[in-house]
């Protein structure tokens, strides 16, 4: 039987952005063209092709923590600053820096976008 295994680790932060184009494209959520907070949860998927782990899952947890703080952790607002990027655009580079399988990026847990490979 053949089978594929991914290890999979959360993250969640706080963070700010915004959607420029919110007004012109959806003017019901205007207010989204405006900076505003939530609580980002990533969840990333990388495939692994033994069960000892090519990739072990604490330490791509802390990679990924290391990257998203490297790149976006503002330390005078002291959050996440992800500018005009969607959930899907996070997703996507995230996907594509770590060579994930999937990634998933949520609003607040609640809405959210999911990148893969095919």
């Amino acid at each position: 039987m053949k089978t594929k295994t991914t290890v999979i680790v959360k993250l969640a932060v706080d963070g700010c952005h915004n959607f420029p184009k919110a007004a012109e494209l959806f003017p019901e959520v205007a207010f989204l063209a405006d900076r505003h907070r939530h609580m980002f949860h990533f969840t990333v998927a990388c495939e692994v092709h033994h069960d000892d782990r090519d990739k072990e899952f604490i330490m791509l947890k802390r990679d990924l923590t290391t990257y998203i703080n490297t790149y976006y952790y503002d330390t005078q607002t002291r959050t996440c600053e992800f500018g005009p990027r969607s959930c899907e655009m996070l997703g996507r580079e995230v996907l594509e820096r770590f060579d994930a399988e999937w990634v998933e990026v949520w609003e607040d847990n609640e809405n959210g976008a999911k990148v893969e490979k095919i």
